[in-house]
């Protein structure tokens, strides 16, 4: 199977969208533990990407906050299911790995899903940067603290309030 791959300028680096032609199966970073570059065998064709750019410069602009790619991350069964997780966590909004654990039918596992959390190959568009420790306080983050805080602050000054 052939990768694909593309470059993204957005305002924390330029990220590395690498996919199959129909699915996105990575976006990597610029900086932090999960640094990435393409590979030397991947094709560029930035054509490929033109919808995922499209809805990640909506979503760094504050005018998306649900993202509708096909996706393919590609991980274990407990991997897949932290990360289904993730994108149920409202734009905006923090939940801590024992409530993810909790979600995902593993109450005590708040160290695997840090773990699984870590290796999510789709970040922001599978949100793990929204995922904190249970004092609130901010955890690792493949891209780096940095850009963890600059997403989360993005979230919240771009946060729309619905009243029930």
């Amino acid at each position: 199977m052939t990768t694909y791959y593309s470059y993204l300028f957005s305002p924390i680096g330029d990220l590395l969208l690498a996919g199959d032609g129909e699915n996105l199966h990575l976006l990597g970073f610029p900086e932090g533990k999960a640094r990435m570059r393409h590979q030397e065998l991947w094709l560029a064709d930035d054509s490929v990407f033109v919808e995922v750019k499209s809805q990640l410069n909506a979503y760094f602009s504050g005018e998306l906050q649900d993202f509708d790619l096909p996706l393919a991350p590609q991980g274990t069964e407990f991997q897949m299911s932290v990360w289904a997780a993730l994108t149920t966590i409202p734009y905006g909004s923090t939940r801590s790995y024992g409530q993810i654990a909790e979600q995902v039918g593993s109450p005590k596992a708040s160290r695997a899903v840090g773990a699984a959390n870590g290796q999510n190959p789709i970040p922001i568009i599978i949100p793990c940067h929204r995922v904190i420790g249970s004092t609130g306080k901010l955890t690792g983050f493949g891209g780096g603290l940095p850009t963890k805080v600059a997403l989360l602050n993005l979230e919240q000054r771009h946060r729309t309030f619905q009243l029930m």
